[in-house]
This record gives structure tokens, sequence and C-alpha cells, in this order.
């Protein structure tokens, strides 16, 4: 099971629209896999048309070992399973916080289910806490999204660090595969000028023998488009809601990328030539 956490402290730069979009075009292709939302804001989980009323089980019970993952997952699409999130899931944190090996409880609960999927994504919580340790636990990748801005850098030293500790006292398959640049709008300066600055910044780190010494920026770039930002809101993933938006062609696009499949011979610029407006 190839498994990858998408990962950024910074809020709005979106990670759950890649997590939840990501899985949904993976499974398109055929693959069986599993979306586990861990961010208590239940984002990932809703993006899907899954609520979870108060009293019913979750990802928080899974934690809490009142659950196991077979009894919390539920089926979100063809191919696709959501592990669901719930408001409960903040008061994770504090209850764990004097637990002895905290960090591994996902690890472990994923344990007796790694032949059920062929991938598990995480969509983490916008923080380095006991929730995100434990995502880094368990996988073996991390995707990075960043919103093409001059802030975009802001704080990634600390993530990165942290990356770098899990990876080292943790989970030594632990790797940052590739940054993901969202919200990108081709038609500006500032968008190519920050992508320049994170390409810089990336391939400084490959002789540094660190867990992102192998990192690439993806080439497809996930356009600011506005049927992204509709449908969480109707409960279903850009290939549900617009299968024919940039949104849909871009997050295909990512994910042949990520199974290793050549985007024909278009140069890095020919994802982003067209407007935000489709």
């Amino acid at each position: 099971m190839r498994s990858i956490a998408i990962l950024n402290q910074k809020g709005g730069v979106g990670k759950t629209t890649t997590a939840v979009n990501l899985a949904s075009a993976i499974a398109r292709m055929g693959h069986r896999v599993c979306l586990l939302d861990l961010d208590p804001q239940a984002h990932a989980s809703l993006h899907l048309g899954i609520g979870v009323a108060t009293g019913s089980e979750s990802i928080y019970q899974v934690l809490m070992g009142e659950a196991t993952l077979a009894e919390v997952c539920q089926p979100a699409g063809e191919n696709l399973w959501c592990v669901p999130a719930h408001l409960d899931l903040a008061a994770a944190e504090m209850e764990l916080a004097g637990e002895v090996g905290r960090e591994m409880i996902l690890r472990d609960a994923l344990e007796a289910h790694e032949q059920e999927y062929d991938f598990l994504i995480i969509d983490c919580p916008p923080s380095l806490g006991v929730l995100t340790l434990n995502a880094l636990a368990c996988v073996g990748e991390v995707f990075l999204p960043l919103q093409p801005h001059f802030l975009a850098l802001h704080g990634l030293s600390k993530l990165l660090r942290t990356v770098d500790i899990v990876s080292k006292r943790i989970n030594p398959t632990l790797r940052l595969t590739g940054v993901v640049l969202c919200l990108f709008e081709s038609g500006t300066r500032l968008a190519g000028e920050v992508a320049g600055d994170v390409h810089e910044f990336f391939s400084k780190g490959t002789s540094a023998g660190n867990t992102w010494s192998e990192a690439e920026v993806f080439q497809t770039r996930i356009r600011r488009n506005i049927r992204l930002a509709e449908a969480p809101s109707f409960g279903q993933s850009i290939f549900e809601y617009d299968p024919h938006s940039n949104g849909a062609e871009d997050y295909a696009n990512l994910a042949r990328e990520v199974m290793g499949i050549s985007l024909a011979s278009e140069e890095p610029e020919d994802s982003t030539a067209e407007t935000a407006a489709a």
C-alpha cells in the first residue's frame, strides 16, 4: 500500500482540496483508495458528503481505542473509502498527551488493513501536533501543497524539520516526495516568480541527505478554479461536480504524475495556460 500524507501547517493552501480530489482521481484510475480525514474540521469528510453526527464513530474513536478502522470506514464512491473526522478530534491532542507511544496509535490501527487498499491518503490538520505526528509515523510519503505567494515558504523550515525528526526517530522510510502548487494564477508574474523560488529552495536541498533531498515540484499546477471551491458544498469531488472543469483536468494530471505516467510531451507551463474561469 502506498501511503501519503497531505501536509501543510498553514491553512487555506488547498490541502483538503488536494487530498479529496487526488484520492478521487486515483480511485477513478481503478485503484482502491482510502482517504483518512485527520483534521478536526472534518472538511475532507464533508467534501465527500459524509457527515458524522455527535456520538457516531469517527477516527476519534479509533485513536481512543474504542473502534477499529473497519468499523469507522465508509464507502465514498467507486474504489474510494473515507475514514471520517469529527470536531471531537480536537480533544484528542490533549487526551493523548500523556499516552506512552501516542505517536504510534494510528500506525498500529492501520497494520491490520494495509492489504485492503492500494493507496492511503491522509488529510492532516493545519498544525504540527500529535495528530500530524500520528500521520507522519504511518506513511511513506509527504505531499506539500503550496499557494504561490511570497509567504508560501514562511514556516516551511519548521515543517521540514518536523518531517526530518520523525524520519530519524520514528519512521525511517518517511520522505517528502513533492510539492503541489495550488491556487495557481498563470497570468500573473507573482505566480511564476514564486514557483521559481520554490524550485530553487528544493534544488538546494538535493545534496543535504535529508528527507526532502529528492523532493520535486510537480509539473502539474492546480489552477485557481471556482468549480473547485463550489464542489464541497455539494458533497462531491470535482470529478462528480464538474468533470470538464480546469480543476478536474488538473487533478487528473496530478494523479497521472503520482502514478508515474507521462504527461505526454507537455512543457510545465502548458497545464497553466488556460484561464481559471472554467
